[in-house]
């Protein structure tokens, strides 16, 4: 069922990315303008991210429009096209999926897709498909990439740090105990999360005065 548009508060949201010197956000918001005109809807806000990277995780306008639908401020929110919206398929889904169960529509102008229409919703749910298949891709890369690594005898995390290193911190502690993790990390050259780590297996019996597990 689609919406009744009498009545219908609705924000607008543009971004100029920062490569898109000397864009004018009018050029997004003005047909949402008269879009909206058409249809009825109340204009309540127009939030703007000008010079921001889609790829930023904070974008300010859009956070201050999540916030204003969160609230239920706004019935509905038009973009220019999707890729002014999400910085990634994952985010976008993330954010359409949020705003469904807020009960606010979504449209976007270019991209022909009204989430208050069944057209609109099938076309959500088959972005939200492309969207578990990129993780899935990724996870098959990753995955191989790691599987390919033992193949070629390469120790995946950190390397270990030798005995005779974790000796030393243990030596340095027991001839002068009162000295800091701070004293001992500066005397020795190493990490103060390295030797805090040492001496606590030390005390708890893990290890033994020469750096081996007991």
């Amino acid at each position: 069922m689609e919406m009744k548009t009498e009545g219908i508060r609705a924000a607008l949201y543009a971004r100029c990315s920062t490569h898109e010197k000397g864009q004018d956000p009018e050029l997004q918001l003005q047909p949402l303008r008269e879009y909206c005109q058409r249809r009825g809807f109340t204009i309540t806000g127009e939030y703007v991210d000008n010079g921001v990277s889609g790829t930023k995780d904070r974008r300010p306008q859009l956070d201050n429009l999540m916030s204003a639908a969160r609230k239920r401020q706004v019935d509905i929110i038009l973009v220019w096209k999707l890729d002014r919206f999400g910085r990634s398929l994952k985010q976008l889904v993330t954010a359409l999926d949020e705003l469904t169960g807020l009960g606010i529509g979504f449209i976007s102008y270019q991209d022909n897709i009204d989430l208050t229409t069944p057209q609109g919703r099938l076309m959500f749910h088959i972005i939200g498909a492309m969207a578990e298949f990129e993780r899935e891709l990724t996870r098959d890369r990753v995955k191989a990439g790691l599987d390919n690594a033992k193949r070629k005898g390469h120790r995946l995390g950190r390397k270990p740090v030798p005995p005779v290193e974790i000796a030393k911190i243990i030596d340095a502690h027991k001839k002068a105990p009162s000295l800091s993790i701070r004293g001992i990390a500066r005397a020795l050259g190493f990490k103060k999360s390295l030797v805090h780590k040492t001496l606590l297996d030390f005390r708890a019996g893990m290890l033994d005065e020469c750096g081996f597990a007991a």
